[in-house]
Formats: C-alpha cells, sequence, structure tokens
C-alpha cells in the first residue's frame, strides 16, 4: 500500500497545482452566489478525478501492466510517452509566459464567472479535470503507476483517496477558506488570484518538467 501511495503522491501535486481551476474557484466566491458555485465546482473537480483515475485503473488492470507480467514493458513505454508529452507542455507553457513587464493573461471565459450557475460550474469542474491535457496525463499517470505494481483492491483504493484528497486540495482550500472565515477571505482570496494570473506559466512549466523528466527517468528503469 505503501509503494502505491508513493506512486501517485507526485502526480497529485501534478493535479493539484493547476492555477486556472484555482483562480475560477476564487472568482465564483467573489460572485453573490458564492457558496453554491464553488462547491458545484468544487464537486464537478473531484468527480472528475475520481472517474479519470477508476477508469484507467480499470484499463491498466484489464491489459495487466503488473510487473510480474510482459507488461512491464509496456508500463515503460506508456511512462516515457507520457513524460515527453509533459515535456512538450512544459515548452508550450514557458513560451506561452508574459513578457517582462506585460500584462499576464488568461482564458477569457473566466470573465464570465460572476454569470455561471452551480450546474454549469459543476459541468466546468467536471470538464477541467479530466479534459485538461495536464491533468488527464498526470491521471493517467497514476492509474499505470497502481496497476504496474499490481496490487490489491484495497491498497488500489487508498492510493486513489490519497491522490484524489492531494490533487483536489489546492481547489478545496479556497472553499473551505470562504465557509470558516467569510469576512476575511476577500483579500486573501485577491491576493492569490493575482499571484496566480501573474505567476501561472512559469510555475505550471516549471511542475510540467520535473514530473515529466521523473516519469521518463522511470520508464527507461523499466526496461
Amino acid at each position: 500500500m505503501g509503494s502505491a501511495i508513493g506512486e501517485v503522491l507526485p502526480l497529485a501535486i501534478g493535479v493539484a497545482i493547476s492555477p486556472v481551476p484555482i483562480i475560477a474557484t476564487i472568482l465564483m466566491l467573489l460572485t453573490p452566489r458564492a457558496g453554491s458555485t464553488a462547491t458545484a465546482f468544487l464537486t464537478g473537480w473531484v468527480l472528475g478525478i475520481v472517474a479519470g483515475y477508476a477508469v484507467f485503473v480499470i484499463v491498466g488492470s484489464a491489459i495487466d501492466l503488473s510487473s510480474d507480467s510482459d507488461g512491464n514493458a509496456v508500463t515503460a513505454t506508456i511512462r516515457i510517452v507520457l513524460g515527453l508529452l509533459l515535456l512538450a507542455l512544459a515548452v508550450k507553457q514557458w513560451r506561452s509566459r508574459p513578457a517582462p513587464g506585460a500584462e499576464p493573461t488568461m482564458p477569457g471565459w473566466l470573465s464570465a464567472m460572476d454569470k455561471v450557475t452551480p450546474g454549469r460550474a459543476l459541468a466546468l469542474g467536471l470538464g477541467l479535470s479530466v479534459v485538461n491535457p495536464k491533468n488527464l496525463l498526470m491521471i493517467v499517470g497514476a492509474a499505470v503507476a497502481v496497476s504496474q505494481l499490481g496490487v490489491g483492491g484495497t491498497s488500489i483504493v487508498v492510493a486513489g483517496l490519497v491522490f484524489t484528497v492531494l490533487a483536489a486540495s489546492t481547489v478545496a482550500a479556497p472553499v473551505l477558506g470562504y465557509f470558516t472565515m467569510r469576512e476575511r477571505a476577500t483579500s486573501w482570496l485577491d491576493g492569490l488570484k493575482s499571484w496566480l494570473t501573474a505567476n501561472n506559466a512559469a510555475v505550471m512549466s516549471v511542475l510540467l518538467l520535473v514530473i515529466g523528466v521523473s516519469l521518463i527517468g522511470k520508464g527507461i528503469g523499466g526496461y
């Protein structure tokens, strides 16, 4: 069980450090319907992570990626491919960072957060958690890592629980902060949003680089 948890931890951090969903959550918390929309978004975010992990673990188990089978070379290849894709995303993120002194830009749909309904917030959270290429690669990587170990069902579930809690923690934290200290939440939410907007590309490129290199290294070691 410990080995399974250890395998998914860095990939969970990769999902957790996702500035755009965090900014979307903050913007929802600054609207009149803060509680309902942000909670719905968080629910969708968690459901997407759980569903993605479960689906890819089932696929990994079905094709038998465990070290005791012939799937070990397949696992190594998958890890290398995932790592290379993450490196490509890292380069893309680095090139998209704003020039010194330039105003950072974020997706245009974020400006419509004040009009989002709880239903749309749920769908948005669900979509962003698994449709985003970076998150999808991290979830696949976690599922492959657990499948490769050949551990039992309990270990798979516990590893998935740890992965989900850690991956969702950065979206959950602003929501919990809003409900526990609402009077003081606005100022620090604004500050966090500004910092994430300014440093989004740099943070993501470094994160993707580190995890991508790690996956490639594990893949090479698997042959």
